[in-house]
């Protein structure tokens, strides 16, 4: 079986929290507790839920979702500033 390498890509990230407007996540309360607050984010596969202290991505098309804030920091560095 052939190996490959994901190929580097610089993406565009903002920790989500409630009260803190992230742009393509809109806020909706579970049960009217201000703990049930959670990040709602339209994507071409419906909608999906971002928890307060995921990451928000902006991919390379555009598209937006939330990455949890362990698997964020396992995954992405920051980038060299240009």
């Amino acid at each position: 079986m052939a190996k490959f390498r994901k190929k580097p890509v610089v993406v565009q990230a903002h920790q989500w929290f409630p009260g803190r407007r992230v742009a393509g996540v809109r806020e909706r309360r579970g049960n009217g507790s201000p703990a049930s607050i959670v990040g709602v984010i339209k994507t071409s596969k419906g909608d999906m839920i971002a928890m307060p202290g995921d990451w928000i991505i902006t991919g390379i098309e555009g598209e937006k979702y939330p990455c949890k804030d362990e698997i964020f920091h396992k995954t992405y560095e920051p980038a060299p500033k240009r």
